[in-house]
Parts: structure tokens; C-alpha cells; sequence
């Protein structure tokens, strides 16, 4: 029996825009695949569309795929001006010699060809079959010209493309995840893979790369369902061996719909920025047209690891619930210690730093259990900072008299730090009557945490200095 392949996978992402949800969920698949075969994953940048490549997207879709914690095990060594990290990821653009070595062997082998049809003429084309109710594929005018013709136009300076010479044959191949899928090729037309010797489209140029990185299986989106083939008959023409193809179900929207700006965030970056943790987004993405064998919903990296199994994978859409995501982030947010929260939370409560730690990490414990999302912790806490202009008539509880809210205000007063004596005069004088006011000369709302977090989180001297303002306020209504 010959040795086993080695697992190797990729993620090869194309810098034209920042690190998507479904990217970083196809990436986080093949790391979990990887991870739980012994394989080796890898980062692939596709950069060779000079025009739409940026340099910016490129960073976006290093940083975040490593603050997910979705590292690669090889690549060319970093200088250390260059991204945190061991390696860098390959990129295509720095592959251009192998490239060019394959499309020429494919044009001396007569199974590619130079097209110099202009875009008018295969518009004219498409539109005549479609006219027809026929299925626009190209002519193959070129197929036919002689290498002297050839020549010709190029030395005239005319513009071409080299196209591929596809076979009349059915394609078919095993998905991983959909079983056998087939395809006739002869419907497709003689495929453009490349603008010129040294610029190769992606269906070419993703061939010659998974061959060269010895990549073993293909996971990625359904979208890329129908470029199989076409790549297929590549590898076949280059005597290539065949990876394993495994095709992931598309990511929905809750009306199962393609998932748009308008319904949800749809860059991690968009996530980050609005406080959800990596782990919960590790968590949610796993969920995404995947589940393990039984009902936990929190899985830690390492249980995921475990428990992948790509034949678990759907064949359905993956519904993307944004408030499943909510509550998966609010339950990391809770298993946190507050230390830990405190540097997380910084970036959108940077006053937090002027603040001695042991206040910091007071405020933080009235507000944990209430977060959904890290940037929530400033709407749920801004009284701590600057106290809101409430009204005097927010401080009454039902219809408490006025001067019954203030004589209450100033027992507590009396009584302060004691929180004991509060509450048993609280449970003597009535909870409402004396903690709804107390809570809101806090606060400054009528939604906040309770009186006793808010006043721990205060101290004494600010707690005094508040209630002392509510008491002003009613006297100010009633004239006492």
C-alpha cells in the first residue's frame, strides 16, 4: 500500500476587500480539518489582479485571520517590519515565473491557443446564441489560426488572451460533502486563462499553485462549485494528480436569502469593532452548515478540533442568526474574569484607564452580565463617568409624596457605607420606596444595574455627593 498523502490545505483569499465572514468561515474549515488530520494549513494571497489588489486588504485579512487565531503553519520567513508572526503567506504574485512555464508547455503541446477576438465580436457571439435560447460558450474562431498568423498579430501589437482547448467529455468528480457531481464540459467553451504569458487568470493559476504546494484537499464556498470542472481538465492536460474537492453550503441570511450589508455586519473587522470576542466568532462560524453529534451549542477551539468531521457538514444553506451570535458572545463575555475584560474593554471606554483598577474592575461587575457585545459596556455605563440630567419626577416610585422620597434620601444618607442598614430599612419602609430613588439619584436612569453595584463601584464620597443632587432636585420641584 502506498504511504498516505499528507493533509495540506489552503486558504487563498484575494486582497480586493476586507476579510469576509464567509472567508473567515471557509479559512476556520480548513484549519479545523487540518487541525484535526495533522495537516498543514496555509494562507495563499491571490494578488496577481494588480488593479483591484490593495495592500490594505491584504494587512485587514492577515490581522484578523490571526486575532481569530486561524494561523498557518508554513510560508516565507517575515522581516520583522513586516506582519507579526513566523511566516508571511505566499503570494501569487511573486509566482509568475511558474506560471509562464505552464502556459507555454500548454501552448507547445497545442492544448491552449492565442485569441485575439475583440470584446465586440464575442458580445455579438454571446448575444446570437442566447437569441437562439442556447447557452453562450465561445466559437473557437481561434482555435484554427496558424502559427504564422499567430506571430503575425502579435508582432502587429494586436491584443489577445490564450484560451484553453476544452475537451468534449463529462466531468466528474467526488465532493466530499455533495457526493458525485458531474459535468459536461462541452457546454462551458474554451476557457481564458491568462491575459498573456505572465498574467494568469485564477482558474489557471489555482491549479498550478495547489499543485506546486502539494495541497491535498480543496475546501471552500459553493460558489466555487462550477470552477471544479474547469480546473479539473487543467490538471488532467498537466498530468496532474487530482485533489480532494469539498464544496461548503453558502451562508444565509434569516430569510434565506445571499447575506447583504443591510441584514448583518460582513467583514470581521465589523465584528471586531463592535466587541465580539474571537473565540465566539470562532464558536458561531463552526455552527455555520456544521454541528457536532450532540446538542452543546459552546465549544472551546480544542473541542472543535476534536470533534470536526467533514461529513457532518450540510449540503443546505447555513442560516446566520444574528441573535444566536449575540448570545454566544454574552456567555464568553461572562466566563471572563474581570481583569481580563478590562484591557478588551479600553477601546470603547478608554476613561477607564484614568480610573484606579480596583474602580475600573467595580464598574465592570455591574455591567458583565448585561453584555451582549463589548460596545455595550458604554451605553450601560456612562452614568459611572458623567451623570445624566434627569428629571426630579424620575426619583418618585409610584406615588410616593415627594417629601416622603427626600426623608427616605436622607435616612440613607445617615446610614451610608452600611449597605445592610439600607436594605433593612429598605425592607421596612417598602424596596420601591426607598431603592428606586436610591437607584436613580445613582444612575440618572430608570434602567441601570442595582443601587448596591452601583454604589460599591462609586465609593462612598461620589454616592453621598449624588444623593445629595437628587434631594436638591425635589426640593426644587416642591419648594421644601
Amino acid at each position: 500500500m502506498p504511504p498516505k498523502k499528507p493533509i495540506r490545505v489552503r486558504i487563498a483569499p484575494s486582497p480586493t476587500g476586507y476579510l469576509h465572514i464567509g472567508t473567515a468561515r471557509t479559512a476556520l474549515f480548513n484549519w479545523l480539518f487540518a487541525k484535526s488530520q495533522g495537516g498543514s494549513f496555509i494562507l495563499r494571497i491571490e494578488d496577481t489582479d494588480l488593479e483591484r489588489s490593495n495592500i490594505a486588504f491584504e494587512k485587514d485579512i492577515i490581522e484578523n485571520l490571526r486575532w481569530l487565531g486561524l494561523t498557518w503553519d508554513e510560508g516565507p520567513a517575515l522581516e520583522k517590519s513586516e506582519y507579526i508572526g513566523d511566516y508571511g503567506p505566499y503570494h501569487q504574485t511573486k509566482r509568475l515565473a511558474s506560471y509562464e512555464k505552464y502556459i507555454k508547455k500548454l501552448l507547445d503541446e497545442n492544448l491552449a491557443y492565442y485569441c485575439f477576438c475583440a470584446k465586440e465580436q464575442l458580445e455579438e457571439e454571446r448575444q446570437a446564441m442566447l437569441s437562439q435560447g442556447m447557452a453562450p460558450k465561445y466559437s473557437g474562431r481561434c482555435r484554427s489560426l496558424t502559427s504564422e498568423q499567430v506571430q503575425s498579430m502579435i508582432t502587429a501589437g494586436d491584443n489577445y488572451v490564450i484560451r484553453f482547448k476544452m475537451p468534449s467529455a463529462q466531468i466528474t468528480f467526488k465532493d466530499m460533502i455533495r457526493g458525485s457531481v458531474s459535468f459536461d464540459a462541452d457546454l462551458m467553451g474554451d476557457l481564458v486563462i491568462a491575459k498573456n504569458i505572465q498574467t494568469p487568470l485564477y482558474n489557471f493559476a489555482v491549479v498550478i499553485d495547489d499543485y506546486e504546494m502539494n495541497i491535498s484537499h480543496v475546501i471552500r464556498g459553493e460558489d466555487h462549485l462550477a470552477n471544479t470542472p474547469k480546473q479539473i481538465v487543467i490538471q488532467k492536460a498537466l498530468g496532474f494528480n487530482e485533489p480532494q474537492y469539498a464544496h461548503l453550503p453558502l451562508i444565509l441570511d434569516k430569510e434565506r436569502g445571499k447575506m447583504s450589508k443591510r441584514f448583518a455586519a460582513t467583514s470581521i473587522k465589523e465584528y471586531r469593532d463592535q466587541g465580539y470576542l474571537p473565540k465566539t466568532l470562532i464558536n458561531f462560524m463552526a455552527f455555520l452548515g456544521w454541528h457536532p453529534q450532540d446538542d452543546r451549542e459552546i465549544l472551546s477551539n480544542e473541542e472543535l478540533i476534536k470533534e470536526f468531521d467533514i461529513k457532518r457538514v450540510q449540503k443546505a444553506g447555513a442560516i446566520f442568526n444574528l441573535e444566536k451570535l449575540d448570545w454566544l458572545n454574552a456567555q464568553y463575555i461572562k466566563t471572563l474574569p474581570d481583569a481580563e475584560l478590562l484591557p478588551l474593554l479600553l477601546p470603547f471606554k478608554p476613561q477607564l484607564k484614568d480610573l484606579p483598577e480596583r474602580t475600573a474592575l467595580k464598574i465592570i461587575a455591574t455591567a458583565k452580565d448585561r453584555l451582549k457585545k463589548l460596545s455595550d459596556f458604554k451605553s450601560l455605563t456612562d452614568f459611572f463617568f458623567t451623570m445624566p440630567n434627569y428629571n426630579a419626577s424620575l426619583l418618585l416610585w409610584k406615588n410616593t409624596a415627594k417629601d416622603k422620597t427626600i426623608k427616605n434620601l436622607k435616612t440613607i444618607l445617615q446610614l451610608l457605607p452600611d449597605a445592610l442598614e439600607i436594605k433593612q430599612f429598605a425592607e421596612k419602609e417598602g424596596r420601591g420606596e426607598v431603592l428606586w430613588p436610591l437607584r436613580v439619584a445613582l444612575s440618572g436612569k430608570d434602567i441601570s444595574p442595582g443601587p448596591f453595584e452601583i454604589m460599591e463601584a462609586l465609593e462612598e464620597n461620589e454616592t453621598k455627593n449624588r444623593i445629595n443632587i437628587a434631594i436638591k432636585k425635589l426640593r426644587g420641584d416642591n419648594g421644601l
